[in-house]
């Protein structure tokens, strides 16, 4: 019996050993949705086909998994797939694409499910789940870690600092690898390191004809170019293949808490020190209201080299006062890399703006403290850039933003539902007044 046939017959005699959704009342087809949001219908003996050549799993909206593994990270999203198949190798992705492509299906990709936005699901399409494959590998001696496509930031720094290596890493441990490379990838060491895009060696890519294709400088380098910052539209990442630097996971820096009413100073003294901040130095300003509603503003600081050099050109930063709390020394660099996953934990609700600034003038830094205001206020911070993440031309990958110093992001996290409207509008409001210092944004934001 020919392959299809079995599968017909088992479909028509109820049998349910791949699926386990199907049942012998169920109809033959299933109702999905185009890539250009036509109605279209799949039919039940081509997904269980889809379904015998995985070595992963396939979910219809009837399994009892479904739900859970549809879910993503802000909870602010809620969509429901027809189809959500969680690959664990890149045959299984390339079998997936394959099918969508040939039917024209919607299809969204998930890495770690980190999309602000909800790009890692679809309504009535196919999420195609890649976090059952995590796992990571590193050659220390060549400084170089493979990476599959599902890994999270977490996997790759936990892999890495055990031997005294990195590469520019995200600042929430439970992101995923791949939606935070591919749109570019700023992290705390992206001044010293450069982006995670920078680091990507070489990538193994299913195009959206089903190909399976290695990008690197050597082959197909258009393609090499392209996944490098601009986001998840070449094609699904299986595997990367990132450089890595000696690294010490023991860092100096930390927290220094200040009162509001110093933001202007303090953000004045930061843009001085910008100015000639070495690479080592990477110095984030965020405000924020405190659980007693008082506005606050911190200035957390991580520096990547010799402790004693980052003493003496950070100095000015502990000589600016009176602070609230905080101080700088040794600190374990993971505990950076982690202290934000509880408090950007899966299923809040989330919503950002955000943009890049070439420079904080002294009238940028009058509209970030005097609209700062309001009931529902959300919190305000910088991405530190610069250093060897602005040595690369524009053109050179797909991230052109190099001449950026800074990102400026306008975000707020929360769980009452209710409070929702109310807090998209304060984003709104005060991204309305600081856009007009803003030139671009971060594909990932």
């Amino acid at each position: 019996m020919k392959r299809r046939d079995f599968c017909l017959s088992a479909l028509a005699a109820g049998v349910t050993t791949s699926l386990p959704a199907y049942s012998r009342a169920s109809a033959h087809t299933i109702d999905a949705v185009s890539g250009s949001g036509e109605e279209i219908t799949l039919e039940r003996a081509a997904v269980r086909e889809l379904a015998d050549s995985l070595s992963g799993e396939l979910y219809l909206r009837q399994h009892a998994g479904y739900d859970s593994a549809r879910k993503v990270w802000n909870g602010m999203i809620d969509k429901h797939p027809a189809l959500l198949v969680q690959c664990r190798s890149t045959n299984d992705v390339a079998n997936a694409v394959t099918f969508a492509g040939e039917r024209n299906l919607l299809l969204a990709v998930r890495g770690g499910g980190h999309s602000f936005s909800g790009k890692s699901t679809c309504d009535g399409g196919m999420m195609l789940d890649l976090s059952p494959m995590h796992a990571v590998d590193v050659d220390v001696q060549a400084r170089r870690a493979r990476v599959d496509g599902g890994a999270l930031l977490g996997h790759l720094d936990g892999a890495t600092f055990r031997h005294n290596l990195a590469t520019t890493t995200g600042i929430v441990s439970h992101t995923g690898c791949g939606g935070f490379t591919l749109g570019g990838g700023l992290g705390r060491t992206d001044r010293l390191h450069g982006l995670a895009v920078d680091n990507v060696i070489a990538a193994t890519v299913v195009t959206a004809d089903g190909r399976v294709l290695r990008a690197s400088g050597e082959d197909n380098p258009d393609l090499y170019w392209a996944i490098r910052g601009g986001g998840g539209n070449f094609g699904v990442v299986t595997e990367f293949v990132y450089r890595l630097q000696p690294f010490n996971p023991t860092v100096y820096g930390g927290a220094l808490l200040y009162d509001f009413g110093q933001a202007k100073a303090l953000l004045r003294l930061w843009a001085e020190l910008n100015q000639t901040l070495p690479p080592e130095a990477n110095v984030e300003p965020i405000w924020f209201v405190d659980e007693n509603g008082k506005r606050m503003i911190v200035v957390e600081v991580v520096w990547s080299g010799s402790h004693s050099d980052g003493e003496k050109v950070l100095a000015p930063l502990l000589d600016f006062g009176p602070r609230t709390s905080g101080e700088l020394g040794p600190m374990d660099y993971n505990k950076f890399q982690t202290k934000d996953d509880a408090y950007l934990g899966h299923g809040k609700l989330n919503y950002l703006k955000s943009g890049f600034m070439v420079e904080l003038t002294e009238r940028a830094i009058d509209a970030i403290v005097e609209n700062y205001e309001g009931d529902w206020l959300p919190a305000g911070w910088f991405q530190h850039q610069g250093g060897a993440m602005a040595q690369i031309a524009p053109t050179d990958t797909a991230f052109v933003h190099r001449d950026a110093d800074l990102n400026l992001g306008i975000s707020s996290v929360w769980t009452d539902p209710s409070e929702t409207e109310p807090r998209i509008a304060a984003i709104r409001r005060y991204y309305a007044a600081m856009q007009p210092f803003m030139k671009g944004y971060y594909t990932n934001l």
